[in-house]
């Protein structure tokens, strides 16, 4: 049997863990792995304080990788390795079974064990013992989850990762109240970054997950700021005549690409973030507008009429400006907008219009083939997951605004749902930097 130990500790701060957009898997488990995630056998006094394998099991069900077997139908409730019945677990027809025990070890201290086994052979193909403090068990389950999915699947997992997005609720005075807000990938842990009474627009993430750069209209116009998640600190950093907006970070997190009518006509510009210099890239009478940085920051995509219908560009640009004419990148359809790339820089995600429908759409470079996700008819803002496996995006359900994710294959959909009010703008962080 192989077995891998290792020891892990946390030190992230507590947070509440709270629930303000509910999760409900909408579609596709066809194909899925079938896997098992016993629960967690709880030691220590009083009621478990987490439902750690009940929280790997969800994260690995909304993956659409992963099809966990329910509950009341696992065959045994071993907690470590030495009391798995191999024999059972073929019989219910289970591939691999994932293991653990939570521990008390002192006042607000715990001890995560887990071990996971492919059934088929009997042996153990990985397992950790983790130290946590009290508010974090569910980043620990989000971890094990992560070293669940790539153990199996041979790609990061991304469920310890974040959301930003923008909720927008009316208030019994009849005025509407806006809110910038984190939240776990599984939508735990809300934290708050801004409220206004103004619209707050297109949050984007620093390439090392600690800031946000997004636009206001506070002041009555708009304003690109940049905001540090951790301390609320932030600082205007775009307030020129005309529009300012769709911030878009560089990958080196120096520079940020922008949509300026400062010269009079929608362009795109990069910023220099720490000396505020601004390069214009595009020179057209048509709109440019949505800047997104390659992954190789050595090109943007970008939304433009210049055709007579919105499509996506790209230019290669440098410290100078651009490289070279804008190439267009989408034909297919009569309307193709708000691209960004996948974390390989391989494909683009984007809102592709045709017959008055507006749905998420992946464009794979390398063929030039089009896979529409989504089944929708007001879809918006698609931001793909930092492993490039899944997009969540915007859409509108019962005259709601609500989040949903899809698997880039489009087999596994799932809906985030804000108990009151409209959430949208959606922005899935990168990873986190340690």
């Amino acid at each position: 049997m192989r077995r891998i130990l290792a020891l892990l500790t946390l030190l992230l701060a507590a947070g509440a863990a709270q629930a303000r957009l509910s999760i409900e898997i909408t579609g596709g488990m066809e194909g899925a792995l079938p896997i098992a995630v016993v629960p967690f056998q709880w030691q220590g006094p009083g009621p478990t304080p987490e439902a750690v394998g009940g929280i790997v099991a969800a994260d690995l069900r909304r993956s659409g990788a992963f099809a966990p077997l329910a509950e009341d139908k696992l065959p045994a409730r071993p907690h470590q390795g030495q009391e798995v019945k191999f024999q059972r677990w073929r019989g219910a027809g289970v591939e691999n079974l994932v293991v653990g025990r939570l521990t008390r070890v002192a006042q607000g201290q715990y001890e995560v064990r887990f071990q996971l086994f492919d059934v088929l052979s009997g042996e153990q193909l990985t397992g950790y013992s983790i130290k946590a403090q009290a508010g974090n068990l569910r980043r620990v389950a989000h971890q094990i989850s992560d070293i669940v999915y790539e153990e199996l699947t041979g790609k990061r997992g991304a469920f310890d990762t974040h959301i930003a997005y923008v909720t927008v609720v009316q208030g019994k005075d009849g005025k509407r109240r806006y809110k910038l807000a984190v939240a776990d990938a599984d939508g735990y842990n809300e934290q708050i970054i801004l409220t206004s009474k103004q619209p707050l627009l297109s949050p984007a993430w620093s390439p090392d997950g600690k800031q946000l750069a997004y636009v206001s209209f506070e002041s009555g116009r708009t304003q690109v700021f940049v905001q540090s998640v951790a301390t609320g600190k932030r600082r205007m950093v775009a307030d020129f005549k005309g529009i300012n907006g769709a911030p878009s970070w560089s990958p080196d997190g120096k520079r940020l690409a922008l949509v300026s009518s400062r010269a009079g006509n929608p362009e795109i510009y990069v910023m220099e973030l720490e000396s505020g210099e601004m390069t214009r890239i595009t020179r057209h009478y048509g709109i440019d507008t949505e800047p997104d940085w390659a992954p190789d920051g050595g090109s943007l995509l970008f939304t433009s009429d210049r055709g007579g219908r919105p499509q996506i560009y790209r230019v290669n640009v440098g410290r100078s400006g651009a490289q070279g004419r804008p190439e267009r990148l989408t034909f297919e359809g009569t309307y193709n907008a708000r691209g960004s790339f996948s974390p390989d820089g391989k494909r683009i995600t984007m809102v592709h219009g045709d017959g008055g429908r507006f749905r998420i759409g992946v464009l794979n470079l390398g063929t030039g083939a089009l896979r529409v996700l989504t089944d929708t008819r007001l879809d918006e803002s698609p931001s793909f997951a930092p492993n490039g496996s899944m997009v969540i995006y915007a859409t509108e359900v019962n005259g709601r605004g609500v989040l949903e994710v899809a698997s880039v294959d489009g087999r596994a959909h799932q809906r985030l749902r804000l108990q009151g009010g409209d959430v949208r703008e959606p922005a899935w962080s990168p990873f986190m930097s340690k």
